[in-house]
């Protein structure tokens, strides 16, 4: 242990006051900082030797960066580059499965449409991942399938859509399929109000639900010049496995408000004058005489033919029989189609137009069926299997249907 010196300081003899014996004098610290300092006029008056020694030029290293970068990547440890690879491996074969999925789509839409004779490709939309594994197994679990604007008779239907499960195909890979077997197919078919619109009722009769199974035709006809009011009701029914019919009835046409008419042989049935023009009839002496001085209308109002001869004689004797509170009613129960072709005259004096009565004569109850038949018929498959309609139920955008196959084969 080295001993400590002892500093000894040198008195000036000028000093007022000795120096105390035993203290020490310490250095002020500032000093030697300044001291330590270089002046700040050195570098200013030292002359500038230049550089020591030339250094021959060399081309900028422009790769360090990038080998600096692989030195970092080669850093990496073995499990992350492992699953770097994995992620790229992984996402090619999603690519690869993407693709032939969407392939063997195409290629059973095409062959979907030539077998069933469509207007247009279905669409088809294989279900589950991966594809290529079921490929392999060559079975599919469930694939869905929608065919637009399927023609069945008269109108199209709208949409069939379909559902396809436990579906054996038939060929040695995704680019090499033949056909295909399917097992179980539960679907659905619509066939709506607004086709209906546009194939049956020319734009001028309409189809709406009412209920579970009845729609309701409302609009007009053109008969013989005139636009007459058109009201039927149908009620839908399956028929057999694959068809679906309408039972049409109440059948009316609405000559504004003159007549009536129902086709058919009916008593209810036929031409018969609305209430407002029955009681007109009864009011107006000279329509009341144009109706009873035809012996065959007298006759089947009931009227004797004395009775007759006196109302025709007498103003009084007719407005008592046109008084009656039964007249109005029984005129209303007239078919005069009977006597409108050998009495024109007489339509005319109640308003009537002959051509009109001659163009609804030929609009019988099989004519009008026929324009407002709901009916179609599913197309068949081809090859074995079973398809049929279960459940045919009225909706409010058109009438729906059910549908299930099985053991169906394609291709």
């Amino acid at each position: 242990m080295r001993s400590p010196h002892r500093m000894v300081t040198t008195t000036d003899s000028n000093s007022p006051q000795p120096p105390i014996s035993g203290a020490v004098s310490r250095p002020n610290p500032y000093d030697e900082l300044a001291e330590l300092a270089p002046h700040p006029l050195d570098d200013f008056l030292a002359e500038d030797s230049g550089p020591a020694e030339d250094e021959p030029w060399s081309p900028p290293n422009h790769r360090r960066g990038s080998r600096r970068r692989r030195n970092r990547f080669a850093g990496l440890p073995f499990l992350a580059k492992t699953l770097v690879a994995l992620a790229v491996g992984a996402a090619f074969l999603v690519l690869a499965d993407r693709w032939a999925l969407l392939y063997a789509e195409h290629e059973a839409a095409g062959k979907l449409k030539d077998q069933l004779n469509l207007s247009a490709a279905p669409e088809v939309d294989i279900e589950g991942f991966p594809f290529l594994t079921q490929v392999l197994d060559q079975r599919l679990d469930q694939v869905e399938v929608t065919v637009p604007d399927v023609a069945a008779d008269r109108v199209s239907l709208a949409k069939v859509s379909a559902t396809a499960t436990d579906v054996t195909l038939k060929g040695d890979g995704p680019t090499s399929l033949t056909g295909a077997v399917i097992d179980k197919m539960h679907g659905e078919v619509l066939l709506s109000f607004d086709d209906m619109n546009r194939e049956l009722g020319a734009s001028q009769v309409t189809f709406t639900g009412h209920g579970r199974d009845q729609v309701l035709a409302r609009g007009t006809l053109p008969v013989a010049g005139h636009d007459v009011k058109v009201r039927a009701d149908a009620h839908i029914e399956r028929v057999g496995v694959r068809g679906v019919a309408t039972d049409i009835d109440r059948m009316r046409l609405d000559i504004g408000d003159l007549a009536t008419y129902r086709p058919g042989a009916r008593p209810s049935e036929g031409l018969h004058l609305s209430r407002k023009s029955a009681a007109r009839v009864a009011d107006e002496s000279g329509r009341a005489k144009a109706l009873l001085a035809v012996p065959t209308i007298a006759h089947r109002l009931g009227l004797p033919d004395a009775v007759v001869r006196e109302a025709l004689r007498s103003d009084a004797k007719l407005n008592d029989l046109t008084g009656s509170p039964r007249f109005v009613d029984d005129v209303m129960r007239l078919n005069l189609l009977d006597v409108a072709m050998d009495h024109p005259e007489l339509l005319r004096r109640l308003g009537l137009d002959p051509a009109l009565l001659k163009g609804l004569d030929g609009l019988t109850r099989p004519v009008l069926v026929d324009r407002l038949s709901l009916a179609f018929q599913l197309p068949e498959l081809p090859g074995q299997g079973a398809v049929g309609l279960r459940d045919v139920t009225v909706r409010r955008d058109g009438i729906r249907a059910e549908v299930e196959g099985y053991g169906i084969g394609f291709g």
